[in-house]
């Protein structure tokens, strides 16, 4: 995948870069595969606004995704790339011999008529799911499971990959992007090669109505409020954060910059080999 720039004839060309969608092979999605998409202006169901700066943006359906592979050992064949309004990665439309159709993950590189396969034994090639115990060692990974047939839970979003390292007394040892360490146990599935649409980080909408477009409304800052609206506000001139030096943080007091958010107590923790930016 590559980006498109402009020429800056507006301000909002100057700086915008979209993507080029040259991966995409198939404008309309496939109508059994999609269902409607609810949405609730970031309000709970009494009304309240639990997420803030959300509303609008532009009707979409929901994909229905096979995160589980659910069919095993027979071969699929991929018929078109499209584009999800509702993830930041690629998703291909692929069909099976009895006809059936399913969505699934594109990874990068997949084109159309490339054969998928989901099970014990499939070959570890781009876009085949198989259990974390066959898989070669050093593999690249996506769409990975946390727990025996619930489906991929983890390393979905755009250009995401995760390497498997190891396999020790019935678990794999897999490392994230983050650097973080972990065991997963070896009958969880996994897909081989990295999710498509690398380049989804480096995009730049340009101008304010594109993300009005994605149902992003504006934001304020904190420091341009008055302090009974937020920590940050208030202070003679323009201050940094309320008349004296204050630390970053959220509207309800959460520390913005260094402070660890992770429960200390956590089931989880077991699996965790190695953390994420240990020093």
């Amino acid at each position: 995948m590559a980006l498109k720039t402009f020429r800056p004839l507006t301000p909002s060309q100057r700086f915008k870069a979209l993507p080029s969608f040259e991966e995409i092979t198939k404008g309309t999605p496939e109508k059994s595969l999609c269902e409607i998409k609810k949405r609730t202006g970031g309000r709970n169901n009494l009304g309240r606004k639990t997420a803030r700066h959300r509303g609008g943006g532009h009707k979409k359906k929901y994909r229905i995704i096979d995160f589980k592979r659910i069919h095993r050992n027979v071969s699929g064949e991929v018929l078109s790339v499209e584009y999800d309004p509702n993830r930041t990665a690629r998703i291909c439309l692929v069909q099976y011999p009895d006809g059936i159709k399913t969505y699934i993950l594109a990874p990068n590189g997949i084109t159309v008529g490339t054969k998928v396969t989901a099970g014990e034994n499939a070959e570890p090639t781009l876009g085949n799911a198989l259990p974390l115990k066959v898989i070669p060692l050093g593999s690249v990974l996506h769409n990975i499971e946390l727990t025996p047939g619930r489906g991929g839970q983890i390393v979905r979003s755009a250009g995401s990959q995760a390497v498997l390292n190891n396999r020790e007394a019935g678990y794999a040892l897999i490392k994230m992007a983050s650097g973080e360490l972990r065991r997963i146990h070896e009958e969880c599935y996994a897909t081989i090669g990295q999710v498509s649409n690398g380049e989804h980080m480096n995009v730049s909408s340009g101008k304010a109505g594109r993300s009005r477009w994605l149902g992003i409304r504006p934001q304020t800052r904190g420091m341009a409020m008055n302090p009974i609206d937020h920590p940050m506000g208030g202070g003679q001139g323009k201050s940094k954060g309320g008349g004296g030096r204050h630390h970053p943080m959220s509207p309800w007091g959460q520390l913005a910059k260094g402070f660890k958010t992770r429960a200390k107590r956590k089931a989880s923790d077991k699996f965790i080999t190695q953390h994420r930016k240990k020093k």
